[in-house]
């Protein structure tokens, strides 16, 4: 509700408000596999300004295969439908190369899905064609400021093969998904601890969106009613419970909600692309931080050139790796195994790409 000024002109009365709200020029935003489930939920809270703020109009590139068009005129339908007021336009496509030009966003929810039986080396060598392509369109016809995220699993390795696949982009443009599990360790601490997810601050993803991947809470503190803060492993008092039970619960929480659900990760999935993306456009809370995957930089002792998760804060666009956490032993014997695989994991993917 606005509130103003009534000023009296020439006898008329004009209702001058204190709170204007000045839309900026529209951004390009594209979303691939845009026909799936994960899409269909992120949608709406793209174009309602949920992502990228309620004066951040946007045109919408949706992209996905020959096969997926008559139903993805269907999510057209709809979002025509829903007469979003920042939602400039739509587009839906099967051709890369309009769906990314001179984009300022991508959202790389496709990806090739991993079938019965199929090995994990196998969906690897499905995936670095689709992401070596997709690289080099980037390249071609997008913006060098990109921001890139990629969600399609294996998400850390297609995202370091897109990135190698689009040299004239800034590495530090490319990202993968590991919100979700820091949505997921978050929530999991606070229904332990009695508290809302708003009250755990400062989880840690390590590593790879996979299996091995290390749920820190080392650093993670409450906030309690009254403004007071005690450490996670401090409140919890349990640290078998932390790194055991907590670990793989968050490092198979995937798999348990496909054996609940039939299907995988989609709302929440949705929920964790759009904080993705709204720290990484609007900036992390100060004194806080997030978990993505980012191109290590060799800082703490990690290999140059994965895409890796760390705790990260973002400001102005900028990503940034929090430095110098103390880490225990435990903690760097995990990160090593998460890394450990994301090595084999490129090096199987650059075999493919000889």
């Amino acid at each position: 509700e606005f509130v103003g000024l009534c000023l009296l002109v020439l006898g008329f009365d004009f209702f001058i408000p204190k709170q204007i709200i000045i839309m900026k020029d529209p951004i390009n935003v594209c979303v691939t596999g845009a026909a799936g489930q994960i899409a269909y939920s992120l949608l709406f809270s793209l174009a309602r300004g949920e992502v990228f703020g309620n004066d951040q109009p946007l045109h919408l590139r949706m992209l996905d295969i020959q096969p997926a068009m008559g139903t993805l005129g269907g999510v057209v339908m709809e979002l025509d439908d829903c007469c979003f007021e920042l939602l400039t336009g739509v587009i839906a496509t099967a051709n890369s190369a309009e769906a990314f030009e001179n984009a300022d966003v991508v959202l790389m929810v496709g990806a090739f899905p991993r079938r019965e039986g199929m090995l994990r080396k196998d969906l690897l060598a499905k995936n670095v064609q689709i992401f070596k392509d997709q690289g080099s369109v980037l390249d071609k016809v997008a913006k060098k400021t990109v921001k890139v995220l990629v969600v399609g699993n294996p998400a850390n390795t297609n995202a370091l093969i897109c990135s190698l696949s689009a040299p004239s982009i800034p590495t530090s443009q490319f990202t993968a998904l590991t919100q979700l599990d820091h949505n997921r360790a978050t929530s999991m601490i606070a229904n332990k601890l009695g508290v809302t997810s708003q009250q755990v601050k400062n989880v840690m993803i390590w590593g790879n969106h996979s299996a091995t991947q290390y749920p820190c809470v080392d650093h993670a503190y409450v906030v309690n009613e009254d403004g007071t803060t005690v450490s996670v492993p401090e409140a919890i008092n349990d640290k078998e419970w932390i790194e055991s039970e907590f670990t793989k619960a968050v490092q198979t929480r995937g798999a348990a909600v496909i054996k609940a659900r039939g299907l995988s990760s989609a709302m929440s999935a949705a929920k964790a692309i759009g904080d993705h993306m709204k720290n990484w456009w609007c900036g992390t809370k100060e004194g806080e931080w997030t978990s993505m995957c980012v191109m290590s930089d060799g800082s703490y002792g990690l290999e140059k050139g994965l895409i890796y998760s760390h705790p990260v804060t973002c400001k102005d666009g900028v990503i940034t790796i929090v430095p110098d956490l103390k880490l225990s032993d435990h903690a760097k014997e995990m990160m090593s195994q998460t890394e450990q695989e994301l090595m084999g994991e490129r090096e199987t993917a650059t075999a493919v790409l000889k």
